[in-house]
């Protein structure tokens, strides 16, 4: 099975989702990037998407990365 026609796991998933919502709010507040957006260091919806982006490199395993 080729990399493209494989099924998303729930990690990958939640990476997609969380990655529409935090392009939407950049979105809606005219940022191109989260760094230009006055709430960066406290901002609930970019720590969600960190850790998405974590999971779905770890597929939720403490300790590391299996890449």
């Amino acid at each position: 099975m080729s990399e493209q026609t494989k099924e998303l796991d729930k990690f990958e998933l939640r990476l997609e989702e969380m990655l529409a919502k935090l392009q939407e709010c950049q979105r809606q507040k005219g940022h191109k990037t989260c760094s230009a957006c006055e709430l960066f260091l406290e901002c609930e919806l970019r720590k969600e998407y960190v850790e998405a982006v974590y999971n779905s490199m770890s597929k939720g395993a403490t300790g590391g990365f299996e890449f």
